[in-house]
C-alpha cells in the first residue's frame, strides 16, 4: 500500500499508512483504511479513521486529523463506507478531498488550500514574496533570532509553543502522543526559532515526494513583535530546499480569515478544497467558527495554560 501511495501523483502524507497508524497510536482512534484491488494489485486507497467522541459523536473521517485525504486512485468505496458506518454506529462520514460521491453534501467554499513551487535560492524566494510581506521578512532576518532544526530532540519545546498558540486561538491542543508518533513513524522534522536562547516559534513539517507540508506551527506571545513566524517560514523554505524539496504546501485555511490572508501575503493563491459529508440523523460540526462554539472559544482563550493543556487533549482526540 505504501508503494502505491508514494507512486501516485496526487498523494499527500495523509494518504500514507503511517499517518492513520500514528493517529491511532497518538489519539486512541481506530485505523479503518480501505483498499481497492484489481487482479491482486492495489488500484485505490481510502485512508480512514474511526473517530469516537462523547462530545462530538462518532464518525468515519478521511483522513482523520488531516486537511486532505479522500479516495486516492480508483474504486467505488461508497458501499463499503456506508456498511462500515452502520456497523460501527457512526452517524457521519467525512471525505476531505478526492472524488466526491454523488448525492453527498459537498462543500467547496469553507476551506482554501495554499501551495506553490519553491524558488531556487533565498534571494529568488525573497523576490517571489509580495513587497509588503517581503519587508516583514527582511525585518525578521535583521532580528537576533536563532534557527534550529531537529526531530524528537525538539519535540517538547515545540509542543509547549504549539499548545500556547492554539490556546490563544481558543482551541484545544492535540495529545502530545500524536506529535511523537508522527515524528517516529513519518518523514517529519521540527524547525524552531529562538530569541535569547528561548524558543518563540516552532513548526512540525511533513515531507513527501519533494513537497514540504508545514503542519503544526505556532508562536508564543513574544513571537509577533520579533516577527518570529516570518523568520520561521522563510527558514523552512530554505531548509526544505536543502532537503531537495521543490514545492511548499502551506496547508489549508478557512476562507476570509486572517490565516488565509497571511498565506496570500506570501504569494500563495488559495484554491478551493472540496470536502463531502454523508450523515444519518444530522452531521456533526466541529468547525470552531460555528457560532454555537463562540462562547466556548472565548472561555478557552482565558484558561490558564496548564489547565488547557491538561483538558485539551481529552477533547481534541475526538475532533478528528
Amino acid at each position: 500500500m505504501e508503494a502505491f501511495v508514494r507512486a501516485h501523483p496526487d498523494a499527500t502524507p495523509f494518504h500514507l499508512p503511517a499517518w492513520t497508524q500514528a493517529v491511532a497510536r497518538g489519539c486512541g482512534q481506530r485505523d479503518r483504511t480501505l483498499i481497492a484491488t484489481r487482479d491482486c494489485a492495489i488500484v485505490g486507497v481510502l485512508p480512514l479513521t474511526e473517530v469516537r467522541s462523547p462530545l462530538f459523536g462518532n464518525a468515519l473521517v478521511s483522513a482523520g486529523f488531516a486537511v486532505d485525504g479522500g479516495v486516492l486512485g480508483e474504486g467505488d468505496f461508497t458501499p463499503a463506507l456506508l456498511d462500515l458506518a452502520h456497523a460501527r454506529g457512526c452517524g457521519t462520514v467525512e471525505l476531505r478531498g478526492g472524488a466526491l460521491p454523488p448525492g453527498w453534501a459537498a462543500d467547496d467554499t469553507t476551506y482554501l488550500g495554499f501551495a506553490r513551487d519553491l524558488a531556487a535560492s533565498d534571494e529568488a524566494e525573497l523576490a517571489a514574496i509580495p513587497r509588503k510581506q517581503r519587508a516583514e521578512v527582511r525585518k525578521a532576518l535583521a532580528n537576533a533570532l536563532e534557527v534550529v532544526t531537529g526531530s524528537r530532540d525538539l519535540a517538547d519545546e515545540h509542543y509547549r509553543i504549539y499548545a500556547e498558540s492554539v490556546r490563544n486561538l481558543g482551541t484545544p491542543v492535540f495529545p502530545r502522543a500524536l506529535f511523537r508518533a508522527v515524528l517516529e513513524m513519518m518523514d517529519a522534522d521540527i524547525l524552531t526559532v529562538r530569541h535569547a536562547g528561548k524558543p518563540v516559534a516552532s513548526v512540525l513539517s511533513l515531507y513527501l515526494n519533494g513537497t514540504v507540508y508545514p503542519f503544526w506551527g505556532g508562536g508564543s506571545e513574544a513571537a509577533r513583535g520579533l516577527r518570529a513566524n516570518d523568520r520561521m517560514y522563510f527558514a523552512l523554505m530554505a531548509h526544505a530546499r536543502a532537503r531537495g524539496c521543490t514545492r511548499f504546501d502551506f496547508g489549508r485555511s478557512k476562507a476570509g480569515t486572517g490565516p488565509a490572508a497571511f498565506k496570500k501575503n506570501w504569494g500563495f493563491e488559495g484554491r478551493p478544497l472540496a470536502y463531502a459529508k454523508w450523515s444519518e440523523g444530522g452531521a456533526r460540526n466541529v468547525n470552531p467558527l460555528n457560532p454555537k462554539y463562540a462562547l466556548m472559544v472565548r472561555t478557552w482563550q482565558r484558561l490558564p495554560l496548564p489547565v488547557a493543556n491538561m483538558v485539551g487533549p481529552w477533547i481534541s482526540r475526538g475532533l478528528g
